[in-house]
């Protein structure tokens, strides 16, 4: 699958990068031969406006500075008779009259005759007599044509074509090896993300096997003897029960990822207490710290007023605290403190437990990770932290943990007192 993935996006960047190669140098192509006809156009537009029949002679601006050896320039009379003025005759003029008796009133095009380019334009005389008069009759002047030998022009753009094409059939191989790497990059995000659903998969279908095989072998060994009463199979019922309510934990908990994963997990936020719901959370831990022989203290800081969801709040507290307790044995003791520093609520639960293994806690956060032997005893479904880091992150903190293997451990959540 992800070899097909592959090979359909190098096709795709190259594609992509191709056509932006194509665009570039269209852009370009256009651009050149823009201006270098833009200002041949404007040369031809000066010449031919600079024509004026004053008294029935043509004056205008100093004959010479009209010339351009380029620049062939022709008057039209109303019933059509071409009259040469610049430059002297050459063997191109009966081709270039012939040209510009093709020419329309206003039209600006570019021809090719006997292997040459020229740029042709047509404008009307501007004048109130535009009479040129002769010896022997006068002839109304209707239009000035200008036409400029532009094979330099059109060379030029015939070598920045033949660049373009030919830089492109080179470049081909570049484009090919570059949208396999722009592909190969892209694919890496994806792989790691089935890598992880795979794995997220497989731990959550080996967490679900056992609760359900627990439950199925209780099931059939109450079958076995149908005229038990209901006091005989207690000890099956129990565990039928306990493994139930494992796996609903287990079954709440991917959901809420699951939702958390697909952004459809909002935050009901109001101004909470941050005191009331510790007071509130921390009630249902004290009687089973004391049962266990754990020592529980709190030290918060009073009257502080937070912007938050209150049910996730009670939510990471109830994690931190389970967590805590599930791997502090007895004469140990557990610390939780509040307090407000800047415009951040600080929450710490410490605890001197088990600890975590240093090479572990790069990965404490992760769904189902369980590091060493006495925190894989904590009989959890491995996706507590997860939900606390989201339950922090959603809230727009930070959660760290700190600790060492048999020196207990501490988690430090850093929450804006404002979302």
């Amino acid at each position: 699958m992800f070899q097909r993935t592959l090979r359909n996006l190098s096709i795709l960047n190259s594609v992509v990068l191709l056509f932006i190669f194509l665009a570039f140098g269209t852009i370009i192509y256009g651009y050149v031969s823009f201006r270098l006809f833009d200002n041949i156009d404007d040369g031809l537009r000066s010449k031919a406006e600079a024509i004026q029949i004053v008294n029935g002679k043509i004056t205008q601006v100093k004959l010479r500075s009209l010339f351009d050896p380029r620049i062939f320039l022709v008057l039209r009379s109303e019933n059509g008779q071409l009259i040469h003025l610049y430059p002297v005759k050459n063997e191109e003029t009966d081709s270039l009259l012939a040209l510009a008796a093709q020419a329309r009133l206003g039209e600006l095009k570019t021809q090719k005759v006997e292997q040459h380019a020229y740029r042709i334009i047509s404008i009307p005389l501007v004048g109130s007599e535009n009479v040129l008069s002769y010896p022997d009759s006068d002839v109304k002047i209707r239009e000035v044509i200008a036409i400029s030998n532009v094979d330099s022009e059109v060379g030029l753009l015939k070598k920045l074509f033949i660049i373009i094409l030919g830089s492109m059939v080179i470049g081909i191989a570049g484009i090919v090896l570059t949208g396999y790497f722009l592909a190969r990059r892209a694919m890496i995000p994806i792989q790691n993300a089935w890598n992880k659903q795979q794995q997220f998969v497989a731990d959550a279908s080996h967490e679900l096997r056992s609760p359900l095989s627990v439950i199925k072998s209780n099931a059939e060994l109450m079958l076995r003897h149908p005229d038990h009463y209901v006091e005989d199979e207690s000890t099956r019922i129990t565990n039928i029960i306990r493994e139930s309510i494992r796996m609903t934990r287990l079954v709440s908990g991917l959901l809420t990822l699951a939702r958390a994963d697909a952004n459809q997990s909002e935050l009901q936020v109001a101004t909470v207490q941050i005191d009331e719901i510790i007071d509130e959370v921390t009630s249902q831990f004290r009687e089973l710290s004391e049962i266990q022989g754990i020592l529980f203290t709190v030290v918060i800081q009073n009257n502080i007023v937070v912007k938050a969801d209150k049910e996730r709040l009670h939510q990471l507290l109830v994690i931190l605290l389970d967590n805590a307790i599930k791997y502090t044995p007895a004469g140990g003791s557990i610390c939780l403190s509040c307090h407000k520093a800047d415009d951040n609520i600080v929450l710490s639960v410490e605890d001197t437990g088990y600890g975590i293994a240093t090479e572990d806690l790069p990965f404490i956060f992760d769904r189902f990770f369980r590091g060493d032997k006495a925190r894989s005893r904590g009989g959890g479904t491995g996706l507590g932290l997860a939900i606390a880091k989201w339950i922090v992150e959603k809230h727009g903190g930070k959660i760290k943990v700190e600790g060492q293997l048999g020196k207990g451990t501490s988690f430090i959540v850093t929450i804006p007192s404002k979302i």
